[in-house]
């Protein structure tokens, strides 16, 4: 394997974990949103428990993707396997 494929493969393994950091970054910023602000989503769910909750989901798992993005970004660069593997 040529060395201009293993570096293409690194870059393109960071662009992949930037994008699930920013995914992750995405969906911890609207689980604050709707936590902090739910008067603009009371008119899809009627709820305020499941309003609540889908609030607390989004937090945690916009945080989880935005470490294992991390980590990830992490990996790909110092092509550390375990933090690829995580």
């Amino acid at each position: 394997v040529s060395m201009g494929v293993l570096s293409c493969m690194k870059y393109l393994m960071f662009i992949f974990n930037v994008l699930v950091f920013a995914g992750g970054t995405c969906l911890t910023g609207m689980g604050v949103w709707v936590a902090t602000d739910p008067a603009g989503f009371q008119d899809i769910v009627a709820a305020r428990a499941v309003l609540s909750a889908g609030a607390w989901l989004l937090l945690a798992v916009g945080i989880a993707l935005s470490l294992l993005g991390f980590l990830g970004c992490c990996g790909a660069l110092r092509r550390s396997r375990p933090l690829l593997l995580l």
